[in-house]
């Protein structure tokens, strides 16, 4: 990450470039832990993001690798979005280690439903 030069808040410009629907909720993905900047994690939204960082961001059950190309003055349309970042590898799917979902209850233990 370069010290020098001009920033903004990693959430504003995760909301500019339109990774998350709100500002609040692009705060959010960084307290959460969702968001790493040249490799490191990032948990405060204040933190800086300057032209040249690499942005790790997580979208649902996908890994967005991005790099920042402009910081943007705005929330405007998604194609002025796009021009905020370079994407240079598609979006990684995240792969769960929670064992798959199975009932609680077997077929044979569920009460009769007929009534009495």
């Amino acid at each position: 990450m370069s010290e020098a030069g001009p920033s903004i808040r990693i959430d504003k410009w995760l909301w500019f470039a339109r990774m998350a629907k709100t500002r609040s909720l692009a705060a959010r993905l960084c307290e959460g832990g969702r968001v790493e900047i040249a490799g490191a994690s990032i948990v405060k939204p204040h933190h800086p993001v300057r032209v040249g960082d690499s942005v790790c961001v997580m979208q649902g059950r996908a890994r967005r690798g991005l790099v920042v190309r402009e910081l943007g003055a705005r929330r405007g349309p998604a194609e002025e979005a796009r021009r905020l970042y370079d994407e240079p590898l598609p979006p990684v799917p995240v792969v769960s280690n929670a064992p798959p979902w199975t009932p609680l209850l077997d077929e044979e233990s569920w009460p009769d439903r007929r009534g009495p």
